[in-house]
């Protein structure tokens, strides 16, 4: 049994007590956000990559999103409403999914109150990821607008 008051030298041969400390690394987030945080929120689905993607761009700049999993919990009508009003109906709609090509989709002419209501009753008929922050949305990947979004105010 080896005596406490006998320590093993590091790796690099000092003592364990002379070892160089690293610089400090920002604390990390927890899951609330700051006042000079900006409140974004991601709609989309946990087997999507790109909301995946969406969600990792937003952690790799440490910000702090409010997501909605589609899959659990359908899509409320007044935020629907919301994106729908600011990017069209048509832009919502996912014309490369299977839901919308096994629906027959493609053969249909439908109005924009046709596809919002498409929309609401099958959230896989949706483009994702949806992103809001604040007035301002997006639909699909949008890197440059998420990337003006977590900006700070007094950058260019």
């Amino acid at each position: 049994m080896v005596p406490r008051a006998t320590r093993r030298a590091g790796p690099t041969g000092e003592p364990p007590g002379d070892r160089r400390t690293l610089p400090a690394m920002p604390a990390p987030l927890g899951n609330r956000p700051t006042k000079k945080m900006p409140e974004i929120q991601v709609f989309g689905r946990d087997d999507s990559p790109e909301t995946r993607a969406a969600l990792r761009f937003f952690r790799e700049r440490r910000v702090v999103v409010h997501y909605v999993d589609l899959k659990k919990r359908p899509i409320a009508a007044g935020e629907l409403k919301r994106f729908t009003e600011r990017l069209g109906p048509a832009a919502l709609l996912d014309t490369a999914s299977r839901a919308y090509r096994d629906a027959g989709l493609g053969y249909l002419s439908l109005d924009d109150a046709g596809i919002v209501a498409r929309l609401q009753a099958d959230a896989r008929l949706i483009r994702l990821p949806l992103a809001r922050h604040g007035n301002e949305v997006t639909v699909g990947t949008a890197e440059g607008t998420w990337a003006a979004w977590v900006r700070p105010k007094g950058a260019s």
